[in-house]
């Protein structure tokens, strides 16, 4: 069939909208008709040229749709089904599944080659090429074929537009204070970046029962936004954030700091260690320029303290767990979806939304489709 697609063709270039050739569904496999599709920081690291990737590629790995067919095999879902993308698959059997840490499979081994999942080749093809695949979904797309590994189904009454928000922003943010933060009732965390990961992770924080939850960021809508998902308190930068919480706090600082800048810096690593007291715990969760290699940190105050610097990637989440876990907090009010959308566009839209969080002007972008 012919679709249409938001294609990369080279880093520092516009998104293409392009009509591709796209595949049927092999065995194991599901065609999905996108409903929405979120603009994450994580495609515009490729546009930049800060993480590299194969070209060309269809853009995307947040999203949620339709099950429009089913290939030979399919058994968790069928024609007609909603379901959202899981940005990373679990196979379920692996050493990492199998010990609960589905962010970790195994299969993510492959995600930067573009292709389908399990036999590596494509189902996307535009220009008369083979096209690849962020993720080994290709949101950005009407359609798209991808491995059942990556769907979950989820229930037909929650609006799609919204629910892509789940295929990765909201789990990363979330899970990052929850899981690779750790945090309790009474805790008090920073979050360094509230666009859509962190205001996810505020509102993990929020429903933890957080004592102080600090929200920083340079936007001054967004530290407002932060507030109204449920900071205490907010500040411009990590300078203003230690005098502030130095004084809040009696000197004890925080046990969690959660990093969800748009991108990361090995240099400002020491001023988020400042910010956690004994034992506290630095999150690193944004993504840093492939090629940076070092930090800035005080390693005396990092082993006196007990400090600890953890990597965290998709919110160390168990997708096929987390996800309906975070609807549930959807459907309750504990987590509103609504509000961190901020702006939906149409596919032909995407560099203007592109554009709009580079300018920071967007809790979360989406792209939504007819």
């Amino acid at each position: 069939m012919k679709t249409r697609a938001a294609v990369l063709w080279e880093s520092g270039q516009d998104w293409q909208i392009e009509t591709i050739d796209l595949d049927p569904p092999k065995a194991n496999e599901v065609l999905v008709r996108i409903v929405g599709a979120g603009l994450c920081h994580s495609e515009e690291h490729h546009a930049s040229g800060d993480v590299p990737f194969v070209a060309p590629m269809i853009g995307g790995h947040e999203g949620a749709g339709i099950v429009e067919a089913v290939g030979p095999a399919v058994t968790s879902v069928e024609i007609g089904d909603h379901v959202v993308l899981s940005s990373i698959p679990s196979c379920g059997r692996c050493p990492s599944c199998s010990a609960g840490q589905h962010n970790l499979c195994d299969l993510g081994e492959f995600i930067a080659e573009g292709r389908q999942l399990l036999d590596h080749t494509a189902r996307h093809h535009v220009r008369g090429v083979d096209a690849n695949i962020a993720c080994f979904l290709g949101t950005f797309a009407e359609h798209t074929v991808v491995s059942e590994l990556s769907v979950i189904k989820v229930p037909e009454h929650l609006p799609l537009e919204k629910l892509c928000l789940v295929g990765c922003g909201v789990p990363t943010g979330w899970g990052s204070a929850m899981y690779a933060g750790g945090v309790r009732s009474g805790d008090d965390i920073a979050v360094v970046g509230v666009g859509g990961l962190g205001s996810s992770a505020v509102q993990a924080a929020r429903a933890a029962g957080a004592r102080f939850i600090i929200g920083i960021d340079p936007v001054a809508w967004k530290r407002e936004k932060a507030l109204e998902f449920g900071a205490t308190h907010v500040a411009v930068d990590m300078v203003e954030a230690k005098a502030l919480i130095d004084e809040i706090t009696w000197g004890r600082m925080c046990q969690q700091v959660v990093l969800t800048m748009g991108v990361g810096r090995g240099d400002l690593m020491g001023q988020a260690l400042d910010l956690a007291g004994k034992r506290g715990t630095v999150v690193v969760t944004n993504i840093h320029r492939s090629t940076e290699q070092q930090i800035t940190v005080s390693m005396l105050d990092l082993a006196r303290f007990e400090k600890r610097i953890v990597g965290c990637i998709f919110g160390s989440v168990n997708s096929r767990k987390d996800i309906p876990l975070l609807l549930r907090e959807y459907e309750r009010g504990a987590l509103d979806l609504d509000a961190m959308v901020t702006r939906e566009y149409d596919l032909e839209d995407i560099n203007k939304g592109y554009q709009d969080l580079r300018d920071g002007v967007n809790i979360r972008g989406v792209i939504r489709f007819p």
